[in-house]
């Protein structure tokens, strides 16, 4: 059997995470047979972190700790922030944006720390590489604070990949 490397789309709004497996290419459930994991963090007031629908969940009770649509913040700095986000964003010392403490890269990487615990639980092995999938538009500094997020998560990212390209690589599989 060739060594499995996950592919992740890291989304805005919801994330997913599949391998090719003898040759076909799956998208993993988790525990509720959900194939699309929100792309949502809920960090309680004791550092405790819960990713996805649990996340969401807790929204309506302490709608100020749960962070989404941090993608908007990857690869920028405190200036290029707008105010416009779900949650306040803190200006870090270090020039880059905080949301409840966190940098974006670290919020990235609990999402994709869940992705790579349902795909392991999934396939019953360790998986240690990826595959992460960012939008075309996606700068130098964007891709490079993803990849960081991914080695935050534990994962060797072997290769950032345009969301086209990833489209275009899908559809040239059963040709």
């Amino acid at each position: 059997m060739s060594e499995l490397i996950l592919g992740i789309d890291l989304g805005t709004t919801n994330s997913a995470v599949g391998v090719v497996d003898s040759g076909f290419p799956i998208l993993l459930a988790d525990e509720d047979g959900k194939r699309i994991t929100p792309s949502a963090v809920w960090i309680g007031r004791d550092g405790s972190i819960e990713v996805g629908a649990k996340a969401l969940r807790r929204r309506m009770a302490e709608p100020g700790r749960v962070i989404t649509s941090v993608k908007r913040l990857m690869g920028r700095r405190n200036e290029e922030v707008d105010q416009d986000f779900p949650v306040e964003v803190e200006r870090g010392g270090d020039g880059l944006p905080r949301v409840l403490g966190k940098t974006a890269e670290q919020v990235s990487a609990e999402i994709l720390k869940e992705l790579k615990r349902i795909a392991e639980w999934r396939m019953g092995v360790t998986i240690p590489k990826a595959v992460v999938t960012v939008p075309a538009y996606f700068n130098d500094a964007q891709r490079a604070a993803t990849k960081r997020a991914g080695e935050l998560a534990g994962l060797e990212v072997v290769r950032i990949l345009n969301e086209p390209t990833a489209a275009a690589l899908a559809y040239g599989l059963d040709k």
